[in-house]
């Protein structure tokens, strides 16, 4: 929204969007979140437009200082609204529809059905699975209806790029209160009797990091985000910045009054183009509004932030290699103490936080500290959001209190579990890696298991940044630690020895394993690395490294034995453990695949079922070839 006058009160600003929106009768949002935009929505947006135009309806893509015609159509465009699987997703407002898998083409049947004659167009609805019926909008699907949005709340409704329809929402009201009402010592308190801990892994008490950094005498200080999301698979941060980049900033407002700062810093991925551009335009119009700059709320205050892209280094995750990387130097982890609270950036006292952290900071001013802690856990209050991936039916971006079980996230908001072709696999649940490569491997036994700060460490694991990735039975847990460490092994920095020489060789171990070279010696010296690494490095990056190792050794251990004493891979996806198989349904009994064999290890009569000996059998693939009928596989 745009708005000549500067300086206006919040008040005022509220005031204006509502006159502005007063004459609009329907609303129609297209989510523009990474998802669907690179799944076409915004050429959904283009054609709704040409459609709405053409049916002879008033068209509003942005409310500006002038109201529209009564009557109009207000077509906007919002961040993620969490169900990736299902779309590009369209909401239609007042009624509440909500349409899934919205392509241009739909666009005009939804014109003349939906909005020139109010029809459901059912096709476009949600069919849940459970029960197979059609869900007219968010509040029947049990994807949304299982989650509690706080963080999220804003991101799938409000349009990202308009300051005015956030703080119609009672945006930048919480950092006004802050400025002009409260001590900084009763902003931390407020934060450290909320229970808020840092989202970004380590859980660490968010405000007693501020009251750390409140307490150093240097005048010059800075909040930093850590917008540098780099697990596989998460995109939780990302999607926070790309939805509500104004919640984003009001909660840096408010940790810079609390800490006396008044320079600021997003550090963002380069990989995250959308967000950093709707960071920079947040940033631009808050300072256009005079939120941002000299003179915050006529307090004398000043606060400038900067938006600042990443070169993509998993490492700069770390907060003390993120600050390396802001100064120019190389993107490498420093050893604690000094705290980057007593010296940070630029050697001056500095707070850094996740994006997710900084979010949850207007949520807990505006509500209290009492109303943020009455949900989760006692020792992890609020809530969490998490990137829900894998072999589940319903992908998407979730956000749950902490205490949430891990089976509700996977069965009930996810849908269940789905085979290589997404059909229902209700038997098929093995495992879910959660926090990432420095997350943990958790199985069907910790199904009922609470997921919070403590409880995940108690088994192995850890929240993480918020990636839960679920793998069914077809899954090789040896491959999944092999994926993460490679990835582990590639994002070292290599300054200290145990991370870099050590996750070096727990990756060649893993290899000899899935090759076919592995013995028990390979399972004990891989075990013992993967301790002294995570006991030795200097960083989160090898300290964790080896958790999925450790993880899936401590709950797979039999797969890997498989492996190592049969050279067999349970779930044939090891290449060079697979063994072939014959499936007696499809064998017609030709011999001809005997006749190829160079060992003899294929018997049976003709014109009746074979099968393969696998004490004979050299896996040469001769097999495979031969059979014209699919009869034989790899298992």
């Amino acid at each position: 929204m745009s708005i000549a006058q500067d300086r206006m009160t919040l008040e005022q600003i509220a005031e204006e969007y509502a006159r502005l929106s007063e004459p609009v009768t329907r609303r129609i949002i297209i989510c523009a979140g990474t998802g669907c935009v690179a799944n076409g929505s915004l050429k959904v947006h283009a054609a709704l437009r040409d459609a709405v135009e053409q049916a002879g309806l008033p068209v509003t893509i942005e409310l500006k200082t002038e109201a529209p015609p009564e009557g109009s159509v207000h077509i906007s465009r919002s961040g993620c609204q969490g169900f990736c699987q299902q779309g590009p997703l369209l909401t239609i407002l007042p009624e509440g529809i909500l349409y899934t898998h919205v392509h241009a083409p739909d666009v005009q049947e939804i014109v003349e059905r939906t909005l020139m004659h109010g029809e459901v167009i059912d096709r476009l609805l949600f069919n849940d699975p459970a029960t197979g019926c059609h869900c007219h909008g968010i509040d029947d699907i049990p994807f949304y209806q299982r989650q509690q949005r706080t963080v999220l709340k804003e991101c799938g409704v409000i349009c990202p790029e308009d300051l005015a329809e956030y703080v119609s929402h009672g945006g930048y009201f919480a950092a006004r209160r802050a400025y002009c009402d409260m001590s900084p010592e009763q902003i931390c308190a407020t934060i450290l009797e909320s229970g808020l801990r840092g989202r970004g892994g380590g859980g660490f008490p968010t405000g007693r990091k501020w009251e750390l950094t409140r307490i150093q005498t240097e005048p010059k200080k800075y909040i930093v985000c850590n917008g540098d999301e780099g697990d596989p698979g998460a995109f939780m941060d990302r999607s926070v910045m790309e939805g509500n980049p104004h919640g984003l900033l009001e909660g840096m407002m408010i940790a810079a009054r609390a800490i006396g700062a008044d320079a600021g810093l997003i550090y963002v991925r380069a990989e995250y183009p959308l967000a950093v551009k709707r960071l920079k335009r947040a940033v631009a119009d808050a300072e256009a509004m005079g939120l941002l700059g000299d003179d915050i709320f006529d307090t004398g205050l000043t606060l400038r932030i900067e938006v600042m892209e990443g070169a993509g280094a998993f490492v700069c995750g770390e907060e003390t290699a993120l600050l390396a990387s802001v100064e120019g130097k190389r993107g490498m982890p420093m050893p604690k103490p000094p705290f980057p609270a007593q010296k940070g950036l630029d050697g001056k006292p500095t707070v850094i936080n996740n994006v997710e952290t900084l979010a949850s900071v207007p949520v807990i001013m505006r509500h209290g500290a009492a109303a943020y802690k009455a949900v989760g856990t006692e020792k992890s209050p609020g809530t969490k959001t998490f990137a829900l991936t894998g072999h589940v039916a319903n992908t998407g971006l979730i956000e749950v209190p902490f205490g949430t079980t891990l089976g509700e996230i996977v069965m009930n908001i996810g849908g269940g579990v789905i085979d290589a072709k997404g059909n229902p696999d209700p038997a098929g649940f093995k495992a879910v890696q959660i926090g990432g490569p420095s997350g943990g491997c958790l199985t069907q036994a910790h199904l009922d298991l609470p997921l919070d700060f403590d409880s995940l460490r108690e088994v192995g694991a850890m929240v993480g940044s918020g990636g839960l990735v679920v793998m069914n039975k077809k899954t090789c847990m040896v491959k999944v630690a092999r994926f993460f460490m490679q990835f582990t092994q590639n994002e070292s920095c290599g300054k200290c020895v145990l991370c870099r020489e050590g996750t070096k060789q727990m990756l060649a171990l893993l290899d000899d394993i899935i090759e076919g070279n592995g013995t028990r010696e390979t399972l004990v010296l891989l075990e013992t690395v993967a301790r002294v690494v995570a006991k030795g490095s200097l960083c989160g990056l090898g300290k964790t490294a080896p958790s999925p190792v450790l993880s899936t050794l401590r709950y797979f251990r039999d797969e890997y034995l498989a492996h190592v004493d049969h050279k067999h891979c349970p779930t044939g996806n090891c290449k060079a453990l697979a063994r072939p198989v014959i499936i007696e349904e499809k064998c017609k009994g030709c011999t001809v695949c005997g006749r190829k064999c160079p060992v003899g290890a294929i018997e049976g009569e003709r014109k009746q079922p074979h099968h393969i000996n696998p004490e004979v059998c050299i896996n040469c693939g001769a097999c495979l070839e031969t059979c014209k009928f699919g009869a034989i596989v790899y298992n």
